[in-house]
């Protein structure tokens, strides 16, 4: 069985279970189990893992006599110390996993369950407040938890085969698009789509500094740019290094954040506690280098009339009726000089005329803060029908760290509405490898960066900068407009006015010759129409329903 497999397995047992539980609750209590199987099983690892080093002549704490070995191993094994050195989180005999399941049949086993996760907290600072610990208030038939357990209980995280931290990720990240699927429309609180954020991350290039989310979800933002940094990291011969701030509204939410990067082997400043980071701001004086985001856009109940004096309006004061302009604003407070952003919003975003945005939208274009637009096509999100955007904002577009093209003055536009290749479903498409990357790289080769693969295949233009490396506009697809063009467009910000029509290839064909061809080809396939219409007729007749 593959891993796709076991996972789509494991959920639908895994949901079947969930009972009169909304998917709203149901996710925090499973992804607390899977996450305390994964805790126990890297925690018997490293026993083995510690033999090891006692056995091995190169180690440090290697022991040359074999009975004083054995001795030696089993006290380390018992020594926090040995554990914390390698990033392995400590669990109490009383809260491991297997501990646990042979507990299942008892009546108070909900109760059980929050006094291992409490122990588990109270023994690793790094989780200290984020684990699951209401089970015993949730409304499950009894020995529903047991059965879930003997589910989880079949994953094995094992280093010593795979890269564990990989796999469990993998896990997480699948469980939380499943339940952003049960959710709908609740569920962009918490998930944004893995393509949307690889696209996201592949043109913002999140590589060395500050990264920061100010609605950061279950942190999906932060784990793959660290995959990002992690995979370019090796083919770019230099140390990238990522330090992550973020903030997010909802106290569970922040939990599965928290669980996320600890999952991911991540650490990150999330402020003190949850709360709105317009009036509960959490990092006042943070100056990201990269930020990432897809905020709730569209949201009436911001607290927009408590904050029309705010300093971050320096574009002018957002509507007290929608909070799109006030996220792009509180983003672009945060950048430091040399700070790049790229947020999600809805497609009104670029074009809005109401309650003073197009103002905003129009300081924004003049102060050459906007870098790159995105449109991106429909039914890309499980949870919403409408339609959204990416806007890449920079503080400095001038030749240097941030790419070797001078591109002050201009704003470079991609219509991607017909980018997306991937299925997901019937109702839901994705933007492939192999798409995220045509447009990742239609952006690079625009700004010139370190991140320009001169190699891609895509057609992109040619010329400086290496064999293929250049940019050139792409009918219907992509443009580099100068901010005077933009101006002649009223300041809006829709890619589809600046890339024009795609242009269709000139076969040569003579239009007569090519209407004689196509018309003998329709009278045949009429033709064909007519014949099977008498077959179908002539096989109705013989069964008695002639028409």
């Amino acid at each position: 069985m593959t891993n796709d497999e076991f996972e789509s397995r494991l959920w639908e047992a895994a949901d079947k279970l969930r009972g009169s539980v909304s998917a709203a609750q149901y996710k925090y209590p499973v992804l607390g189990l899977v996450f305390l199987k994964y805790v126990s099983d890297l925690f018997d690892a490293q026993a083995d893992v510690i033999r090891d080093r006692v056995a091995e002549p190169t180690s440090e704490y290697y022991i040359e006599d074999p009975v004083i070995r054995e001795s030696a191993a089993a006290a380390f094994a018992k020594d926090k110390t040995f554990y914390d050195q390698d990033n392995v989180f400590w669990v109490p005999a009383s809260a491991h996993f297997s501990e646990l399941l042979s507990q299942a049949p008892a009546a108070d086993f909900a109760q059980r369950l929050d006094k291992a996760m409490s122990e588990i907290e109270a023994e690793n600072l790094a989780l200290n407040g984020v684990l699951y610990r209401e089970f015993s208030r949730l409304e499950l038939e009894p020995g529903k938890l047991g059965e879930l357990m003997q589910l989880i209980a079949k994953v094995h995280f094992n280093p010593a085969d795979h890269g564990s931290r990989d796999v469990f990720g993998e896990v997480y990240e699948y469980f939380l698009g499943k339940f952003a699927l049960k959710e709908g429309a609740r569920a962009g609180e918490f998930y944004t789509p893995k393509n949307v954020v690889n696209l996201l991350v592949e043109i913002l290039a999140p590589f060395k500094g500050k990264i920061y989310d100010p609605a950061c979800g279950s942190g999906g933002m932060f784990v793959q740019s660290a995959k990002f940094k992690d995979a370019h990291q090796q083919t770019l011969g230099k140390k990238g290094d990522l330090a992550i701030y973020g903030q997010e509204l909802m106290a569970q939410t922040r939990r599965l954040c928290l669980m996320n990067l600890a999952v991911h082997g991540l650490e990150g400043d999330l402020g003190q506690t949850y709360g709105s980071s317009f009036t509960n701001d959490q990092h006042k004086t943070l100056r990201a280098d990269y930020i990432l985001a897809n905020p709730p856009f569209n949201i009436s109940d911001w607290d927009g009339d408590k904050l029309t004096e705010d300093p971050r309006w320096v574009h002018g004061i957002p509507p007290k009726g929608n909070a799109n302009f006030a996220w792009l604003q509180h983003m672009l407070a945060r950048l430091s000089s040399r700070g790049r952003a790229g947020i999600v919003l809805a497609n009104g975003s670029m074009s809005s005329q109401q309650s003073g945005e197009d103002e905003i939208r129009r300081s924004m274009v003049q102060a050459d803060v906007v870098e790159c637009m995105v449109a991106l096509p429909g039914q890309l999100f499980s949870n919403t029908q409408i339609p959204v955007c990416l806007w890449f904002l920079s503080r400095n577009k001038a030749p240097g760290e941030n790419g070797r093209f001078d591109r002050r003055q201009q704003i470079l536009f991609i219509d991607a509405r017909k980018a997306a290749s991937g299925r997901v479903s019937r109702t839901q498409i994705e933007f492939t490898d192999e798409d995220i990357h045509r447009l990742g790289q239609t952006y690079h080769r625009w700004r010139g960066t370190d991140f320009l693969d001169i190699e891609s295949p895509f057609p992109i233009g040619s010329g400086a900068g290496g064999e293929g490396a250049a940019y050139a506009d792409v009918a219907g697809f992509c443009y580099s407009a100068s901010l005077a063009e933009v101006e002649k467009h009223g300041f809006l910000l829709t890619p589809g006015r600046y890339v024009g029509a795609v242009l269709e290839d000139d076969d040569d064909e003579a239009f007569a010759d090519k209407m004689d061809r196509l018309t003998t080809q329709l009278a045949e396939q009429m033709s064909k129409g007519e014949e099977l219409d008498a077959m179908i007729r002539t096989k109705l007749r013989t069964l008695g329903y002639g028409i």
